[in-house]
């Protein structure tokens, strides 16, 4: 194997229309920028880091996120952070139960299970003689 190709970038991008705007283009996060972003405690400062580091056309700073929150409703950045959680690789119903575990406790390790017909490898049901 080329251990080269371990360190070409390979995240997917997508087209996301935003009604009376236009189409932006975004990717997916590089699991060092999914992991940066999970230190970020101040919900609005994380979606604008997320989004920053997202968007490819056009390119937005974090402070041009933060502008963007102030000018739309709440439904239109929704669904571009929805569609950067896809091509990040988790789905839609599992990052929103991350999030609010993470919440809930900061230094919880997460596994997530990638579909309905996946089994958790992980082990029994805590008290399961093993």
């Amino acid at each position: 194997m080329d251990k080269e190709l371990l360190f070409r970038p390979r995240l997917p991008e997508d087209d996301v229309e935003i009604p009376g705007v236009g189409t932006v283009r975004v990717r997916g996060l590089s699991r060092l920028e999914a992991m940066s972003v999970r230190g970020v405690e101040d919900r609005a400062k994380a979606e604008q880091k997320i989004l920053s580091l997202a968007m490819l056309d056009p390119t937005l700073t974090e402070a041009e996120v933060a502008r963007w929150q102030q000018a739309s409703d709440a439904m239109e950045i929704e669904a571009i952070t929805d569609k950067v959680t896809e091509l990040s690789g988790m789905s839609a119903g599992a990052a929103k139960e991350v999030v609010k575990e993470f919440e809930a406790n900061p230094d919880a390790e997460f596994r997530a299970v990638p579909s309905p017909e996946a089994v958790d490898a992980g082990g029994g049901p805590a008290g399961a003689d093993g």
